[in-house]
This record gives structure tokens, C-alpha cells and sequence, in this order.
């Protein structure tokens, strides 16, 4: 993999790293991790719009499989039903993770599918 110069890959990936809400999924399973993000979906929808920042496992050498491709299709079919603006990686050195933006307009019990 090529090394990128930090200013190139926040280009790239974005640079906010902080948000009004996080939640923190290191060391957890695969399929506690989807519920988790499921449950942080519905929990935050409100009248205005928030963030949220994921925090993931980093990838290293000998970690094998990370949570970055299944959390990253997860929230990427989230954005299609309108559960979330828009997301992109943490930039390098904030670790693993996404940001994401949650739009607001939810009233409550209203469900957008």
C-alpha cells in the first residue's frame, strides 16, 4: 500500500474526527457491532441534525479482518434509506473509525425507509 502524506489522505477521507456523539466499537464482535450502529441509528434520530464519530479497531499487520468493510457497508446502506447525511473515515492519526452526519426532520415515531 502506498504511503500517503497527511494532507493527502485528509484530502481524501475528510478531516473531521470529532462529533456531538460517539460510539465506541473497539474490541467488540462483528455482529454486536451492527446491532450497535442499528441501535445508534434509531436512538439519534431527532428534530435537529447531529454527528457521531465510530471508533473501530485500527488495522495492523497482524490483526487480520477489521470491522472497517462491514461498519463501512452498513453505514453506506444507512445513507441510501436517509439515516445518515453523509459519513467518510477518521483521518490516520484518530485511529479506525467514521465520522458520520445524521440529518434532522425525524418527528417522533416517524420511521424513513
Amino acid at each position: 500500500m502506498p504511503l500517503f502524506e497527511p494532507d493527502s489522505t485528509r484530502a481524501l477521507v475528510g478531516d473531521r474526527a470529532t462529533g456531538e456523539h460517539m460510539l465506541d466499537l473497539r474490541g467488540v464482535s462483528l455482529s454486536h457491532a451492527r446491532t450497535a450502529i442499528s441501535q445508534m441509528l434509531e436512538q439519534l434520530r431527532s428534530a435537529e441534525p447531529t454527528s457521531v464519530v465510530i471508533r473501530i479497531d485500527p488495522a495492523t499487520a497482524t490483526s487480520g479482518e477489521t470491522l472497517f468493510l462491514p461498519i463501512g457497508r452498513q453505514l453506506l446502506e444507512a445513507r441510501r434509506r436517509g439515516l445518515i447525511t453523509r459519513f467518510h473515515p477518521l483521518p490516520e492519526a484518530n485511529g479506525g473509525g467514521f465520522y458520520g452526519e445524521l440529518p434532522g426532520g425525524f418527528r417522533s415515531g416517524e420511521l424513513r425507509e
